[in-house]
């Protein structure tokens, strides 16, 4: 099944029933043809299949409608951070050779590059009175439908080539396992240019055939209200989302949790504290899932069962997971490995990179994902870092998370972080960076790790900083944070 076979049970199967909610409010038959019209303004441009087209741009109707058009042409979308500026999108638009780069007057100034660039409120114009006849290219599933930029929370971005294989099995997968109907209501504030609220958000409401509200972003002064308005049955968040949830009164958030029946978090670690947090205030207990953006999803806590603390969960339908050590052979449970996996929702290689590619699979077609991990005993798994994270100092490993965690715990630390610094003698060290409130006591802090922390473990300084440098969706870039480390004797 291709992308646009499984959109049309909603676009052209539930015609006449509201779709979304932005400016106002549109049926999927309203959608359909409009992307119709979309379609013939990319195609009567030259966009033919295979080409690539650069989508940096806010959520919008118009996104939604070039990336329909485009999936039907086989033309591959690449969409880019709104947040990225000149040098970024410089690499991505040398990296893909885009046909063309669509953006909005507002960004325009951003974009550099070779490629045309086309003005979306153009666009928007030129669709205006075009035929709303259809215009589907022939696709194989294994077809790429995106090329989508690793987040570069480690350095330059590389692009992994999704199908429309990837997409369709992460879609029924979700809709299945989530539980998914036309009755539900969602809440997508998440931006489109990332694969949490492409790829989960905008294919589950089209694959469901439920009704979404749209938003530019997340505002938190705003939330509350259209919650209360819309009253959504599912909402998509990320953990900074959940925390400044709490900071809404307990009425409102017992208003709202009245109609919810799923909240999901992804693209960085849920602290158990917001967990426990959330459910009292919200009645419903957030369920926490892991992906990337080279396999969409992989993991989830059950829709029905137990939601684990600090847990990501059980492999997702038709998804393998093996949890291996560095030379390849499986570990036991409740050891430290590396996970693997392997399914229908793996990517199929990055962009014009063969060896990192090649890299990137084990024999068999397992993927490693460059995720610490433990399994239970029962099968629930935990995260617990970065591969690439991973401190060696003095010949002792270090996994960051094991003293971030512990580090969250204490008085005063609102978020932390810790990454290695070069040491002349031990080759790295741990060092924290601190976001803080009230008093600042560096001297406790490393007290309190003395405490509980074998020696080698105890960061080397604490540094306070006014907030941990993060990709869109909340992941912290640890590669950024030793820019704010001074010079350690």
């Amino acid at each position: 099944m291709t992308l646009t076979a499984l959109f049309d049970l909603s676009l052209v199967g539930r015609r006449e029933k509201i779709a979304l909610e932005w400016d106002r409010e549109y049926t999927f038959g309203e959608l359909d043809s409009r992307v119709c019209r979309m379609g013939h303004v990319l195609a009567g441009r030259g966009l033919v299949m295979g080409d690539r087209l650069c989508l940096y741009l806010p959520n919008s109707l118009e996104f939604i409608e070039l990336f329909l058009a485009a999936v039907r042409l086989g033309v591959i979308i690449v969409p880019v951070n709104v947040l990225y500026r000149g040098r970024e999108i410089g690499h991505i638009t040398r990296d893909a050779e885009p046909a063309a780069i669509v953006t909005c007057e507002a960004l325009r100034e951003h974009v550099i590059g070779d490629a045309p660039v086309w003005l979306v409120e153009d666009l928007r114009s030129a669709a205006i009175g075009q035929p709303e006849t259809r215009l589907v290219s022939v696709t194989e599933g294994d077809a790429p439908a995106a090329i989508v930029y690793t987040s570069g929370t480690t350095g330059v971005a590389k692009g992994a080539v999704l199908t429309q294989r990837n997409f369709v099995a992460n879609a029924i997968s979700l809709v299945t396992a989530w539980q998914f109907t036309p009755e539900d209501r969602l809440l997508l504030t998440l931006p489109l240019f990332h694969v949490h609220g492409l790829g989960n958000g905008l294919h589950c409401w089209l694959a469901s055939g439920c009704r979404m509200r749209l938003t530019e972003r997340f505002v938190h002064d705003q939330a509350a209200g259209w919650m209360l308005e819309f009253r959504p049955t599912v909402f998509f968040g990320v953990p900074t989302m959940y925390g400044r949830m709490l900071e809404w009164d307990e009425d409102t958030a017992r208003e709202i949790g009245v109609n919810m029946r799923l909240w999901v978090s992804g693209s960085a670690p849920l602290p158990a504290s917001v967990l426990e947090e959330f459910q009292r205030m919200y009645g419903q207990r957030i369920l926490e899932r892991y992906g990337m953006s080279e396999t969409l999803m992989n993991l989830s806590n059950p829709y029905v069962g137990e939601r684990r603390a600090g847990s990501v969960g059980l492999p997702m339908p038709g998804v393998r997971v093996r949890n291996l050590s560095v030379s390849g052979e499986p570990v036991a449970d409740g050891e430290l490995g590396e996970l693997h996996v392997q399914g229908p929702n793996l990517f199929a290689g990055y962009w014009r990179l063969p060896e990192a590619t090649a890299a990137a699979f084990r024999e068999g077609g397992w993927f490693r994902t460059g995720d610490l991990a433990e399994r239970s005993a029962d099968g629930y798994y935990t995260l617990k870092g970065r591969r690439s994270d991973l401190i060696i100092s003095g010949g002792f490993n270090i996994y960051p998370r094991e003293i971030e965690e512990f580090l969250a715990e204490q008085p005063g630390v609102v978020e932390v972080a810790v990454a290695a610094v070069s040491d002349k003698r031990r080759g790295e060290v741990p060092v924290a960076y601190v976001v803080s409130e009230g008093e600042w006591d560096p001297a406790a802090l490393e007290e309190a790790c003395r405490a509980e922390l074998a020696s080698f473990k105890v960061p080397r300084a604490f540094v306070q900083i006014s907030a941990l440098p993060r990709t869109a969706l909340g992941k912290v870039q640890k590669h950024l944070l030793p820019h704010f480390t001074k010079e350690l004797s």
